[in-house]
């Protein structure tokens, strides 16, 4: 099939990749503009650019697509992959190719539709999450589902850890679809509208740990958060980013106020909260590397009795 790639961030390079090791022809890849990178603020491309140029195919980096269309019609795709692109697709784009536009959606649709599903599905407590490939439509993720793949979420699991493995499964299940859709395989099914939820871009703003809600609510949101935008506490009025935590605790220890560190150990830092003990694995303080809790503790009088705050 002659296939159009559009895709912006690591997650969309798996799919990218499985596409190009396969027998179709990706004749052009479009990518958002480069943006600022480090602590120079420099433009970088981005890991589909660098991907595109070092295969030599074609790569377009437009601000925006309404002026694209043209362009892609004269390209006669069978097909428009995208994957986390972070353009909107014009409703004519949609059209444009033979099979239409199809999407790899980082949630089991209708669930999470939006920027964040992968976040949005660890903070809510999900058990399960998962893949699907839509036939994208005008709406926001809201086309029919032509293909789902399934993954358990642990309790370990953090964006970052999550987001790597659904972007294997992703170019797994794109590789399948396209297979199915050659041979008038795929069968559409329409979403139940009525059970959708909206999963937002995670705000800076949200990631102050407020310590007087429960550690279960806490665990959640700190591995939601992880690698971005870092959930956020404050200790002697510098702000510490809270990267990993442990296992919840079996005991409550009520005794202490909200944010009060009650213990420190080879574990972590024991942290009271509204509703149980929260025990801090990695963090990292305001200008400084990232650390494991017993690093932190070797080089900072953090101690028992002391404050975090939000």
């Amino acid at each position: 099939m002659r296939i159009i790639f559009a895709g912006t961030p690591a997650f969309a390079l798996p799919t990218l990749e499985a596409l190009q090791a396969g027998d179709h022809d990706i004749v052009a890849v479009y990518t958002q503009p480069d943006r600022p990178a480090g602590r120079g603020r420099k433009l970088a491309a981005g890991p589909i650019k660098q991907f595109a140029l070092t295969q030599k195919i074609p790569l377009y980096q437009p601000s925006t697509l309404h002026h694209e269309t043209s362009r892609l019609a004269e390209l006669k795709a069978d097909v428009m992959v995208v994957v986390a692109y972070g353009l909107l697709l014009p409703a004519a784009i949609l059209e444009i190719p033979r099979h239409g536009c199809i999407n790899v959606h980082a949630s089991l649709l209708p669930r999470w539709r939006g920027a964040a599903p992968i976040a949005r599905a660890i903070e809510a407590g999900d058990t399960e999450t998962g893949i699907t490939i839509m036939q994208m439509e005008a709406g926001l993720d809201t086309g029919p589902m032509l293909l789902q793949r399934l993954t358990a979420i642990s309790d370990t699991d953090t964006s970052a850890s999550l987001e790597e493995r659904l972007a294997g499964i992703g170019a797994h299940a794109l590789v399948a679809a396209l297979a199915k859709l050659e041979l008038g395989r795929l069968m559409p099914q329409p979403q139940d509208h009525a059970a959708a939820r909206y999963a937002p871009k995670l705000q800076k703003r949200e990631a102050a740990i407020d310590w007087s809600q429960p550690a279960l609510t806490l665990h959640r949101k700190i591995r939601a958060f992880n690698p971005r935008p870092v959930a956020t506490a404050t200790w002697r009025g510098n702000s510490l980013r809270v990267w990993d935590v442990g296992p919840l605790a079996t005991t409550e220890k009520l005794a202490a106020a909200p944010g009060t560190v009650v213990a420190t150990d080879a574990t972590g830092i024991h942290v009271q909260t509204g509703e149980g003990v929260l025990c801090i694995t990695r963090l990292q303080a305001a200008g400084g590397r990232v650390l494991t809790a017993r690093e932190f503790l070797n080089g900072t009088p953090l101690q028992p009795g002391d404050s975090l705050g939000f």
